[in-house]
């Protein structure tokens, strides 16, 4: 099962846009059964999906803490099919004390996962939390890929360094040998000279990886979000699902060892 994880530890770089519409393109695209999981404070995947998350009684951080909470306890349907979300809210806040004495604390979220094929799921897509704290550290344990957004402003490769270095520390530390950044997404485009050299820097600091369209902007997407939809629901002939749908296709097609397969089986090489 591949389980990609949309990493920055800078907020704005666009993750939850690209981490939603992804699970959904791949859903509606490649008819795959897609697990969305959500462990930000903020909720936004699943608000982006339409879900109420303030509402619901549990979340990722009950499922992590809690034993006697199952997988199918906390799982959510949304309105694209075979895309399903495991959401999260506020108390993911409480997460990294609550753990803190725990010895295996990294490995909560890939033991509480380890049903999720059982269940159904092709492919599991993780939104991570915008810092490199014990939360992604558990997001980078589960993980078989690593998507690296990197919005095209002045700190960017600050960001981007410091991602691939946990990467790395964690192949290494946690037993995940195989763990890599599979793509590097430029965000937040525009024809600005700085946005060009900052592009031109990542093309320099990944050749293999970095994904060949850049996501620019694009009001259809920022509209799309505040509807609780995503692009596909909402404009699916627009500029913003055309580059969505390119992104996507690199993601899951292009990424190392990967073969460029259609449906179940082209989740299945993890």
């Amino acid at each position: 099962m591949r389980r990609i994880a949309f990493i920055n530890e800078k907020g704005g770089t666009c993750k939850t846009t690209l981490a939603v519409n992804t699970a959904a393109w791949l859903a509606r695209d490649r008819g795959l059964k897609v697990l969305l999981v959500d462990l930000d404070t903020q909720g936004h995947a699943g608000k982006s999906l339409g879900l109420d998350v303030r509402t619901l009684p549990r979340n990722v951080f009950h499922l992590l803490t809690d034993p006697a909470v199952r997988l199918e306890d906390v799982v959510q349907p949304s309105a694209v099919e075979g895309l399903s979300v495991l959401p999260a809210y506020k108390e993911m806040a409480d997460f990294p004390l609550v753990v803190a004495q725990d010895e295996r604390r990294a490995h909560r979220l890939a033991g509480r996962l380890e049903g999720a094929e059982a269940a159904g799921f092709d492919v599991i897509v993780f939104d991570a939390p915008p810092s490199m704290g014990i939360t992604t550290r558990n997001i980078l344990v589960a993980a078989t890929e690593v998507v690296v957004p990197v919005a095209l402003t002045y700190f960017a490769l600050d960001g981007c360094a410091e991602v691939a270095d946990t990467v790395r520390q964690v192949a290494e530390t946690e037993g995940r040998p195989g763990l890599r950044i599979t793509k590097v997404v430029p965000t937040l485009y525009r024809r600005t000279a700085l946005a060009t050299a900052i592009h031109e820097r990542l093309k320099a600091y990944f050749p293999e990886t970095l994904a060949a369209t850049p996501l620019g902007y694009n009001v259809k997407v920022d509209e799309a979000q505040s509807h609780g939809k995503t692009i596909w629901e909402y404009a699916p002939s627009s500029t913003g699902a055309r580059m969505l749908a390119a992104i996507a296709t690199e993601i899951f097609d292009g990424a190392p060892a990967r073969a460029a397969k259609r449906g179940k089986k082209a989740a299945s090489g993890a």
